[in-house]
């Protein structure tokens, strides 16, 4: 293991980038679903982090042709489990390829996304285990690091669900072509009242508005620029003749306007726009078409999706693109109790060794400012600034009090000579340096 924490501790490294890897084992003994759990564990280190690839573990199904040395992404499998992430998309696989009953082809069924944030799994390359346990109820619990991330049952908790359903719409139901779906029309029997104008215009002219005091009527809001002067190299046969550039009528900036007035124009009182007759209840509304319901011919009911094909193999069928992922310690068994005891013996000494390795506070916020430099400003402010107030209250606050002694009352006051007081004041003062 590189950088490993325990020295001699030895597995399974996936070396090299953007290529394809596989490794497979045969177990002692196939692996039945009866009457006892499944209970699969492993160790993975990111040692380099993760960009995009897998790091999940497969349980191939046992079958006559299982060839080993032939084992690729076709090989059958029962069970795909363990991290996979690509680009922001981390992924925790819980997936079984189930049997149809009736036609005896295989459907991969996926678990539910775990609630869980796994970010910190992927990224902080420490050791983590990752453990499925299936039971014989159906229910199944994912675990990392001995934490539940997910839990769910096989039979309401899979994609697509193990059992069809008992109905579906019958492909050869069509809708009538005078089936009305419509829940409002417009009334056959309104009419327009005489008196509606559609005519009207939507504005008019405000006939109370008056023209301001001081509008300009014969200035325009441009006028010739003054002061422009015609190009030398102005060819009026190629240019044209030459007009001076427009600039804002000086005198229209301090009158109320410039130019023949018009009046405002106002939303029209008597506006109603086009006639349209009003929505009524559809007499002949019939609702929304849908295909009758017909029985699904492909139907079956699987009330034990545990008892999955039996499996008598592991593999690592892999594709990455970051190198140096770490397996160690893969376990199965129908044992609970026992998985955890291996997982003491193992994940939990390299867990313990992590953490006796990590860097102390001072250490973590040293290497932390040196990633990230604008946390110097935070540490120095959030130092020093209480730092300077202790100073100041501590060595001003009782100097002040000293000398205003003596402008608390208006009452005559013995005379004190000055030396007497500088050395009340010192004396008041807390011992600074």
């Amino acid at each position: 293991m590189k950088d490993g924490k325990l020295p001699g501790d030895k597995g399974l490294v996936l070396k090299s980038r953007a290529k394809h890897h596989a490794i497979s084992a045969q177990l002692l003994r196939p692996f039945i679903f009866d009457t006892k759990p499944l209970i699969v564990q492993y160790e993975v280190n990111f040692q380099q982090g993760i960009d995009c690839g897998g790091a999940y573990v497969k349980l191939l199904s046992q079958t006559p042709d299982l060839n080993l040395d032939e084992f690729v992404d076709k090989t059958p499998y029962t069970i795909m489990f363990g991290p996979d992430k690509c680009g922001e998309d981390y992924k925790l696989h819980f997936i079984f390829r189930h049997k149809n009953p009736k036609t005896g082809e295989y459907e991969e069924k996926h678990a539910k996304k775990p609630d869980s944030d796994l970010r910190t799994y992927y990224t902080d390359k420490k050791t983590h285990l990752y453990t499925l346990v299936v039971n014989p109820d159906n229910s199944f619990e994912v675990l990392v690091d001995q934490a539940v991330v997910n839990s769910g049952n096989l039979l309401t908790d899979m994609t697509p669900p193990i059992n069809p359903a008992a109905e579906i719409e019958d492909p050869d139901d069509h809708k009538p072509e005078d089936w009305d779906e419509r829940p409002k029309i417009q009334d056959p029997d309104a009419v327009k009242p005489e008196d509606w104008d559609e005519d009207a215009p939507k504005q008019i002219p405000d006939e109370d508005a008056v023209k301001p005091d001081g509008w300009l009527d014969d200035e325009s809001e441009y006028t010739s620029d003054p002061d422009a002067v015609k190009p030398e190299d102005w060819d009026e046969d190629m240019d044209g003749e030459w007009e001076a550039p427009q600039v804002p009528n000086a005198l229209c900036e301090t009158a109320p306007g410039c130019g023949a007035w018009q009046r405002p124009m106002i939303d029209n009182p008597s506006y109603k726009g086009k006639w349209k007759a009003p929505m009524i209840d559809n007499p002949n509304y019939q609702g929304v078409w849908k295909p009758r319901k017909i029985a699904n011919p492909a139907f079956f009911e699987d009330l034990h999706p545990f008892r999955m094909t039996p499996f008598n193999a592991v593999g690592l069928e892999l594709w990455s693109m970051s190198s140096d992922i770490f397996f160690d310690n893969f376990f199965i068994t129908n044992e609970r109790h026992t998985a955890d005891h291996w997982a003491n013996d193992g994940w939990g000494l390299k867990k313990a060794a992590e953490g006796a390795a990590e860097p102390g506070l001072v250490n973590q916020m040293m290497t932390a400012a040196d990633e990230r430099p604008w946390l110097w400003v935070v540490y120095v402010l959030t130092v020093a600034v209480p730092l300077v107030l202790i100073i100041v209250f501590c060595c001003t606050g009782k100097t002040a009090a000293a000398a205003a002694d003596y402008k608390k009352t208006d009452e005559p006051q013995p005379d004190v000579k000055e030396e007497e007081v500088v050395e009340k004041a010192e004396a008041d003062q807390c011992v600074c340096h």
